[in-house]
């Protein structure tokens, strides 16, 4: 499962998968488009559904926070 998050990552922005700071929105290394894009992206792979109240630095601040939250709303 990890593999594909990061692929679905290097997909959307490949700065993602070496960033490691807290809040990848925030220091600009990916715009809204592409979040709405990669969510979209994890949704579809995943079967899952993110609630856009989700989408917040806890969750989606760099890609390891990303790839918790997506294995616990994988079943």
């Amino acid at each position: 499962m990890e593999e594909k998050i990061l692929a679905i990552l290097e997909n959307a922005n490949d700065e993602l998968l070496t960033y490691t700071g807290d809040n990848m929105v925030a220091d600009d290394i990916i715009d809204s488009f592409e979040l709405i894009t990669l969510v979209g992206r994890l949704e579809n792979t995943f079967d899952i559904e993110i609630d856009a109240a989700d989408i917040t630095e806890e969750n989606f601040g760099n890609k390891d926070r990303l790839i918790a939250y997506v294995k616990s709303l994988v079943k």
